[in-house]
């Protein structure tokens, strides 16, 4: 397998440079196993230690571009650096911590899997769409399940309603329906990341591309809740040269985005909110403002901008989190630097 069929193009050459001239090579993380990873590299496949300096956000995820140095005679390599990130999809651990997880990095497109059924849910995918925008790749919004959908034509108007741009591709992965409408996503190198809740058929999806049975798939159980079937993310490389990421079903999607991703995801209200008459108009009591009489006109739903709204609150209040952290860790810098100044003896 060649770097290109990989995803390799000049951009993470160029990263490389410094790395070739001290002899290791390029591999990409196919998955990443808490600390040990699986590497896909022209050698083929290796197992993949992370150096001791490598920590935090500086440790690699699946889908990213690492320099490794290959152990003699083993099929082990040290990953001694990893790459500048292109795209980085990423959330808030979950919990209280106010700590940026990096779910994949380096895609190309993320097919944001929903359900005909009781799964379809618009405010779902909002959150995601900013997420999605936020990472750098582009969004795709598949809608599985259309063999068993009873009304194709309002879910899908429902979802349209919500997307402003981005791509919906009704599609069956039981039957095959609507999957050609994906192909061109799936090109050769191109890296491609499936992101839903569990039981939308994210890892069917990956099999039917795959031609083969790669993923473990389960039924869905009563009132077509989700179960989990994929347990890690894992690069999965396709026929055609595309490579596919499955990711495990997330009950919980906190944003760490930040307002690009929300404008793009609410177009519509970004749109309206340019027409106000003052700049800094909160949409909520202003006189003159565009939103509200788009609301009083029923020309943009009172849900989706109270959603609007909600995320836009979340994402305040993170930046907020992440300021208070950003002081706590500089006081606690101060107060070692200024210990260590009381020691040295003059």
């Amino acid at each position: 397998m060649q770097l290109e069929d990989l995803g390799w193009d000049s951009f993470f050459a160029d990263a490389f440079q410094p790395y070739e001239q001290e002899g290791l090579i390029p591999a990409r993380v196919a998955a990443r196993h808490h600390g040990p990873c699986e590497l896909l590299t022209e050698r083929g496949r290796l197992g993949g230690i992370p150096a001791g300096k490598l920590e935090g956000l500086d440790l690699p995820a699946a889908g990213d571009w690492v320099a490794v140095r290959q152990l003699d005679g083993e099929r082990k390599a040290l990953i001694e650096a990893v790459l500048p990130r292109r795209t980085t999809f990423t959330r808030k651990e979950a919990w209280r911590r106010t700590v940026e997880q990096v779910v994949a990095a380096n895609l190309d497109t993320l097919f944001l899997v929903t359900a005909f059924g009781q799964d379809l849910n618009a405010r779902r995918l909002e959150r995601y769409l900013v997420a999605a925008w936020d990472s750098g790749a582009n969004p795709v919004i598949v809608v599985n399940k259309s063999d068993v959908a009873g009304d194709v034509a309002g879910d899908l108007a429902e979802v349209e309603g919500i997307a402003f741009g981005v791509p919906v591709y009704p599609v069956s992965a039981a039957t095959g329906a609507g999957l050609e409408e994906l192909e061109p996503y799936l090109g050769r190198g191109r890296t491609v990341a499936l992101l839903g809740s569990s039981g939308v058929g994210k890892s069917t999806l990956v099999n039917r591309f795959a031609g083969r049975e790669l993923l473990a798939t389960a039924d869905t159980g009563k009132g077509d809740r989700g179960r989990h079937t994929t347990t890690n993310r894992e690069l999965v490389p396709l026929p055609g040269g595309a490579l596919l990421l499955d990711t495990p079903g997330m009950r919980e999607f906190q944003l760490w985005a930040d307002d690009g991703g929300l404008d793009l995801t609410f177009a519509d209200v970004a749109g309206l909110a340019a027409d106000c008459r003052f700049a800094d108009c909160t949409h909520l009591h202003e006189p003159g403002c565009a939103v509200q009489a788009a609301l009083a006109d029923g020309s943009l739903p009172a849900e989706r901008f109270e959603s609007y709204l909600k995320l836009q609150r979340e994402i305040r209040a993170l930046e907020l989190k992440k300021d208070a952290r950003l002081r706590s860790e500089a006081r606690k810098e101060w107060r070692r630097r200024h210990r260590s100044m009381r020691n040295v003896k003059y």
